[in-house]
């Protein structure tokens, strides 16, 4: 009962690709999981204006790429390039020297991409707008971008009420249910004074054209003729 699961790792098979791509054995495992949380958290923290969406990590013998997906690449970029300097260098110091090579990845449609949508709700929960209207507005434009659907959850503490509550809206069609559904979803928290907020967001994008079976038969010339 109430057993949730992420809808991005739901779809791993089918729509969705993995944000660690690497491979290690048992012995090796823990340390790099726990590295790629570290970088994680160090790029959100350290890019905090700069609307990150997702890190991707991919890791070789002894290097590391990350892959920046952002709305404001200017600010990722900094004037001559020092700010990915800086966080080249500090990286490469999590990583026990390895060599580190940053990618940044530029969102040109921000308003479909669940993360930045709930990050937006709780920056304007942080700044006492109203939930509904701050939903209200960003179901309104995602909308307008060309999403099939969005539903957004908001729980806690909402208006300083004394008791914690959910507030769910909806618009359009989300059916978290349908694998080849491409929905994206993206968690946020507000820190506002009187408790923490929590901002999901589910959007429903157009469906992706998964590649047919590699076992698909490729008739010969033979066989045309």
């Amino acid at each position: 009962m109430g057993q949730k699961v992420n809808p991005i790792s739901f779809r791993l098979a089918l729509t969705k690709d993995w944000r660690s791509r690497w491979y290690a054995n048992k012995k090796e495992l823990p340390e790099m999981l726990h590295g790629d949380i570290k970088i994680r958290t160090y790029v959100k923290k350290k890019l905090a204006l700069a609307a990150v969406s997702k890190i991707i990590i991919e890791r070789a013998w002894n290097s590391i790429r990350v892959t920046i997906h952002t709305a404001r690449p200017g600010l990722v970029i900094g004037r001559k390039g020092a700010e990915i300097e800086t966080m080249t260098k500090e990286i490469s110091a999590m990583a026990d020297g390895k060599q580190v090579k940053i990618d940044i990845f530029e969102i040109k449609t921000p308003e479909l991409e669940a993360q930045l949508v709930a990050e937006n709700i709780a920056l304007q929960l942080e700044r006492r707008i109203s939930f509904r209207r701050a939903m209200k507005k960003a179901m309104q434009t995602t909308m307008e971008m060309g999403a099939l659907g969005i539903k957004l959850r908001a729980a806690g503490r909402l208006g300083g009420a004394e008791i914690a509550r959910v507030e769910t809206s909806k618009d359009g069609k989300a059916p978290l249910h349908t694998l080849r559904a491409n929905i994206d979803y993206g968690f946020a928290e507000a820190k506002t004074l009187y408790g923490t907020i929590g901002v999901k967001c589910w959007i429903c994008k157009k469906d992706v054209i998964v590649p047919e079976s590699s076992t698909t038969l490729i008739p010969t010339e033979a066989a045309l003729a």
